[in-house]
């Protein structure tokens, strides 16, 4: 999906410079091979707000060169499946989904593309199976609170022990037409305290808010307008005294 913005907001906050690559390396002393790939890029378009790019280098630099499967909900125009197949490399297993039939055009060039809606969970489980498994999800979809909530639950225990599940453009949290709004509890951003909660069980016994979902992560980070949930063995909490 191409990066969610309110009526006007587009011409806004876009980039008037000529030198992207400056701008991303001035603001954010981000310098890496995803700079290069992203502001380089000639073909299919890929839309990114600039502070996107350091932290996907910050979250996914660990799984370069190896057989990452990676799924990325919304295709729109194609370039972010190439930016990523340039970035992970050839060894990847890379997918994206999109609700848009024209879509299919990409399937096949820089990864696997499958039509579908993100709130459909037996369309998501097929994906999956058909990817023996996924490892990161980037979910780039819709940007609606609801559609968000049903790929998280749909998808991230699926996700594999060590894996990553990235959220963008959460921003439309605060946006009542996509189902959120500021100080609500639809905002997508109530969620993580619910999840936080889960994370904490050991320590006040209460029932999990997000079953299925809070037990299973490992570890919450909050950036502007993007979440990562990490997946990771969740052990009982010890301690010790040495010494």
């Amino acid at each position: 999906m191409t990066l969610a913005t309110r009526p006007g907001n587009i011409r806004e906050h876009a980039f008037r410079g000529a030198n992207v690559a400056e701008d991303i390396r001035t603001k954010y002393g981000f310098d890496g091979d995803l700079l290069r790939i992203f502001a380089a890029n000639k073909g299919d378009v890929v839309h990114k707000w600039h502070h996107y790019i350091p932290i996907y280098d910050r979250y996914f630099a660990r799984y370069r060169g190896a057989p990452v499967r990676f799924l990325e909900i919304g295709v729109s125009k194609g370039g972010s499946l190439r930016m990523w197949r340039e970035y992970f490399g050839p060894e990847a297993v890379l997918y994206g989904i999109d609700i848009d039939p024209a879509c299919a055009r990409f399937d096949g060039q820089a990864g696997q593309v499958r039509i579908g809606s993100q709130d459909d969970a037996a369309f998501l489980a097929k994906v999956v199976a058909e990817m023996g498994g996924v490892d990161v999800v980037l979910d780039d979809g819709s940007h609606v609170m609801a559609h968000v909530r049903a790929s998280l639950a749909a998808l991230f225990p699926k996700l594999a022990t060590g894996g990553l599940y990235m959220i963008e453009d959460m921003h439309t949290g605060f946006w009542k037409n996509w189902g959120g709004g500021y100080g609500v509890p639809a905002n997508v951003f109530g969620d993580l305290s619910m999840i936080i909660d889960d994370m904490h069980r050991p320590y006040h016994g209460r029932a999990d808010r997000m079953p299925g979902i809070g037990p299973l992560v490992s570890g919450v980070h909050v950036h502007d307008s993007i979440i990562v949930l990490e997946k990771d063995a969740v052990f009982a909490p010890v301690h010790s005294q040495v010494g």
